[in-house]
């Protein structure tokens, strides 16, 4: 068996910087996809789903590919948590959050072509967030990092001054999870190595 073209169906600048810095280097396609379309509460299932989707939509355009979806939520106390859609939600959420532990989903999905077969799972990391300021949350709003994040902070980014600590995988609360990577591809039957540039 050869080893497909690696394709990530995301737009997303940190998941295709987590897999660079691991050796592989993606051929980034964006999904695309509505995902308001999706009405789940479960967020395990929520991330699941939407990641599944991603990789549908991109698959059919590449046939000798590994196609990889990825989608994040961050869930507080049991309430599920998106990209903010403008600053003064951004604003909301960081004065619910503060103080607070929330729950990092992502859920992983790859569909080989070569093979035809699908893997879907999911990772999720604790989350403890500092008691911060106004001050300090009107400051981080204004930089518009959080409107780009699931969870509205970036852990590679500013917002990591802000998280006290996290339990479990930290890539995952980047991203993507790369040890769940690594054991998705193995069961696909595929070494990481054989990905390395």
């Amino acid at each position: 068996m050869g080893t497909p073209t690696f394709v990530l169906a995301s737009a997303s600048t940190a998941r295709r910087r987590l897999l660079q810095n691991v050796g592989i280097q993606p051929f980034v396609c964006p999904s695309d996809f509505d995902e308001s379309q999706i009405q789940i509460e479960n967020p395990a299932e929520l991330v699941e789903t939407l990641a599944l989707r991603k990789a549908e939509t991109v698959a059919p355009n590449f046939q000798s590919a590994l196609v990889m979806g990825c989608d994040s939520v961050l869930a507080i106390n049991g309430e599920i948590h998106g990209k903010p859609v403008n600053r003064e939600e951004a604003r909301q959420r960081w004065m619910m959050m503060r103080g607070n532990c929330g729950e990092l989903f992502t859920g992983h999905v790859f569909i080989d072509n070569l093979q035809k077969l699908n893997l879907v799972k999911h990772q999720v990391t604790k989350v403890y967030f500092a008691s911060v300021s106004l001050t300090e949350i009107d400051a981080y709003v204004a930089t518009e990092e959080p409107l780009k994040c699931a969870g509205a902070f970036a852990m590679e980014g500013k917002g990591s001054v802000f998280v006290e600590k996290i339990e479990g995988c930290y890539s995952n609360v980047v991203g993507l999870s790369l040890p769940l990577l690594r054991i998705m591809l193995a069961q696909m039957g595929y070494s990481i190595a054989d990905f390395w540039i």
